[in-house]
């Protein structure tokens, strides 16, 4: 080991940071992996998510199907939907050279990478705050195993914006420091790139970062250069827009992301436990997601709330922050935890979102470990005052939460029991990794003056095995929560549903009954059940009109069974280890959950069923009603209304008239079972002949005794364009979000097409940001070397020693 990290008789610290980093990850993975049989299943989001989503993606690209995706809810633009989550992720990539089967099995070792590099982008930034480079080695671990980091291994997507953002922050100091030019725009391209939602709050900070060192007085700037800097941020965006302005016109359709904070919620938290869980957050490792143990009432179960830095906790940073001499960190510092604490400036992290996230603390981490290595450095700080203090509130914390008394009433009698927490040997357990992580701290630091060497060795040291203890435990927690990767997940996802022989499963959708979220697409077959949050804005229109909640998934409950005719749901899917019974149905009664559909076979684990009434992708109808019209009927009847007669817009009404007669008695329908088989039947008899998609679209055959309008439950978005028999054909948006062309009377042939709005001109704006960062450095770099006066550089300014000397130079420090 001591040969690799040597080069040239010295140390080669950024291989260091990088191993250390790479070498602690793999020893808390390991065991999972090889209990997993090679895999990495962890429990909620992460197994029906992050692993689903990287093979549909893989594949996806591989076969050039980067359009539209028949796979994710009802259809959805591809890039728009998937650029948060995957497309911008270099670590993604690293996976497309691999067969489709191996990429289940790289999660792991991608996890693993990401805290390796994430380590060294930590140390990257934070080496040149320090005279001793292994200061910054620790700082890089303690960023790379804070408990952001660990926490969000439940979203491991999140771990790119926790390696790229160093980047950005040292390619600014490069640029006030030295005036390197180009690298600034480059880091704001790369953190665009891979993830919009997290650059937004990159910009926050980094504003903040600037703004707060310029006005400190610990930068300065000429106008000239100023205006340069804000040049290459420009750029750098520019240089995204390939992915930044498909994904922008696709994510605006969603309304969850017009929610801002106002009144009252703008400026207090109306759950008070939240408080509680923001400030323990610093002092305890991270509570496993959808589990908060603490503060099981804060209302923020997958808000990402981890900040603690493993051994040293608050340790390094209250001793900062106690130090006399002003510094722009304890500046910044205060600011950012006052943002965390006020519901309007915490949400300008993500674009003043109503939604409570903190999502940025990995920001935070970062400067919480400058601050740590910069007071470790600092001989006038007192860490036998600082220890003190972060102990007193750990303890203060804990005992009130650990020690309260509370009644609960069973029965009519009043039973007392100590504790708040939900999981008192959870609680306890938390309380104890801190505890000893102090008590392991306090043991190290007696090497601190007598043995500088060992006492950077025992804190590498100490901080690698806080970091193996704390995430080993919070892994095997979370592993705990979920007992379907042996049973399910393994045998019967992972196989891509090789033990699945039906008819057709391509052409048409599937139902999971009471199955795992996105069950079907670890299988790659179209399906009405998604968890996702970015799908197209025409979906979110529609399944509130029908009376189905629509968030973060999309999951119609069988009492909406005429959805599935609506949507061509041929089969359904019920696991046979899920504890309920479809054909038991919801009623006691032997008779299916739904009517209309018979036993088929058993497959792969699951209990086939198939729709007796199964309508073909593209049917016609012989009616319409206005979007208006369609609103005066109740919410519970309207998806076996939409099976009658067709909703037109309100102003497409001209488009229709002659071709549908208006269904005047709309009001007094017949929603009982026989009618929904009847209109089944009736919506079948003028379906397509034939449908076929393919990665650019989808084609259709009909036979139509007359002119009509045939209707495809395909979201209407703005890419798809249509051409019947080859003529261009108008697409009318039909039943609350979907599509509909006319076609006259005779065989037809009906093809649709899809394109990515915005991803040619996104294109276009990247090659010419390219283009312009090119000349950008060129005459840059001409100009600074004409005029090599104007590219004035600046060193950091050193208030303090920036060596630990004897105690009688800290006192004397300390009293000036």
């Amino acid at each position: 080991m001591t040969s690799i990290l040597t080069r040239e008789g010295k140390q080669n610290y950024y291989l260091k940071a990088f191993l250390y980093g790479l070498a602690v990850s793999f020893l808390f993975f390991i065991p999972f992996i090889l209990y997993d049989n090679g895999y990495f299943l962890f429990y909620g989001d992460f197994n029906v998510q992050q692993v689903p989503f990287y093979r549909m993606c893989h594949d996806a690209i591989r076969s050039g199907n980067i359009g539209w995706n028949w796979t994710t809810d009802l259809g959805a633009n591809f890039i728009g939907s998937y650029s948060f989550y995957l497309l911008g992720s270099p670590f993604f990539w690293l996976t497309i050279p691999f067969p489709s089967a191996a990429v289940p099995y790289l999660m792991g070792p991608l996890l693993i990478l990401k805290f390796g590099c994430a380590s060294l982008t930590g140390y990257l930034y934070l080496q040149r705050y320090v005279e001793d480079k292994d200061y910054a080695v620790i700082g890089g671990m303690l960023y790379a195993f804070s408990g952001f980091s660990i926490y969000n291994i439940f979203f491991n997507h999140f771990h790119e914006a926790i390696v790229f953002f160093p980047l950005m922050l040292w390619a600014l100091d490069e640029y006030m420091y030295k005036r390197r030019r180009g690298l600034f725009a480059v880091t704001v391209f790369a953190c665009c790139f891979v993830n919009y939602y997290f650059f937004v709050g990159q910009v926050v900070f980094t504003l903040l970062y600037g703004f707060t060192r310029l006005f400190s007085g610990n930068w300065k700037i000429t106008l000239r250069d100023f205006l340069l800097l804000v040049c290459e941020a420009v750029i750098g965006v520019l240089c995204a827009c390939v992915l930044l302005v498909p994904t922008v016109l696709a994510v605006i359709q969603n309304p969850r992301v017009n929610d801002p904070p106002e009144g009252w919620n703008a400026l207090l938290y109306d759950w008070n436990q939240r408080y509680v869980h923001i400030l323990e957050c610093f002092f305890f490792p991270p509570d496993i997601p959808a589990r908060p143990n603490f503060t099981p009432k804060s209302e923020a179960k997958w808000a990402s709330l981890g900040a603690w830095l493993p051994l040293f906790s608050m340790t390094g940073v209250i001793g900062f922050l106690k130090m006399r001499r002003k510094h722009w960190l304890k500046t910044l510092l205060g600011i950012l935890y006052l943002m965390a604490f006020v519901p309007v400036l915490n949400s300008a992290f993500q674009l003043f979102n109503a939604s409570y996230y903190a999502r940025w603390f990995y920001m935070l981490t970062l400067m919480m470990s400058l601050a740590t290595i910069l007071a470790l450095q600092r001989a006038c700080i007192d860490w036998k005052s600082s220890i003190k203090w972060t102990m007193g509130i750990t303890l203060g914390i804990a005992l009130p939460i650990g020690l309260m008394v509370k009644s609960t009433d069973q029965d009519g009698k009043k039973t007392y029991t100590f504790g708040l927490e939900d999981y008192p040997t959870r609680f306890w357990s938390y309380v104890a990794i801190a505890m000893v992580s102090l008590l392991l701290l306090t043991i190290i630091f007696k090497y601190y003056q007598r043995d500088k060497k060992g006492f950077i060795r025992r804190c590498m040291g100490g901080v690698a095995a806080i970091s193996f203890v704390y995430a080993l435990f919070f892994i095997a927690l979370g592993k705990t929560q979920s007992d379907d990767a042996h049973k399910e997940i393994i045998p019967y996802s992972l196989n891509g549903g090789a033990d699945i022989h039906l008819p057709d499963t391509r052409n048409c959708r599937v139902d999971v009954y009471d199955g795992m979220d996105n069950q079907a697409m670890f299988w790659q077959i179209p399906t009405i059940q998604a968890f996702h949050s970015i799908v197209p804005g025409s979906i979110m229109e529609f399944y509130p009109s029908v009376g189905v909640q629509r968030d973060v998934g999309s999951r119609p409950e069988t009492k909406y069974y005429g959805l599935r005719g609506l949507t061509s749901c041929r089969w359904l899917f019920d696991p046979a280890l899920s504890g309920k019974d479809f054909a038991v149905g919801e009623t006691d009664t032997n008779a299916p959950a739904m009517p209309g559909w018979r036993y088929y076979a058993s497959q792969n684990g699951f209990k086939i069923y198939q729709n007796q009434y199964y309508i073909p992708m593209g049917f016609s109808y012989d009616s319409y009603i206005t979007r208006s019209e369609y609103e005066q009927v109740e919410k519970e009847n309207r998806h076996l209304l939409l099976l009658k007669t067709l909703v037109v817009e309100n102003e497409d009404v001209r488009e229709v008239t002659g071709i549908l007669k208006h269904d005047d008695n709309f009001l007094e329908s017949d929603f009982s079972q026989e009618a929904y088989f009847e209109d089944c039947l009736n919506r079948k008899a003028e379906s397509c002949s034939s449908f076929e998609r393919d990665n650019g679209g989808f084609t259709a055959k009909i036979n139509a005794d007359k002119e009509r309008l045939v209707f495809f439950s395909v979201p209407w978005e703005g890419g798809w364009s249509a051409k019947v028999n080859g003529r261009e054909a108008e697409i009318l948006k039909v039943n609350v979000g979907f599509m509909a062309v006319k076609v006259p009377a005779g065989e037809s042939t009906i093809r649709f097409d899809y394109t990515t709005p915005g991803l040619k001109q996104g294109a276009l704006i990247t090659l010419g940001g390219a283009a312009l960062l090119a000349f950008y450095w060129i005459m840059t770099k001409r100009c600074d070397k004409k005029h090599p006066h104007r590219r004035k550089t600046y060193r950091i300014k050193r208030p303090l020693p920036r060596t630990i000397g004897s105690a009688a130079q800290a006192e004397n420090l300390k009293t000036k």
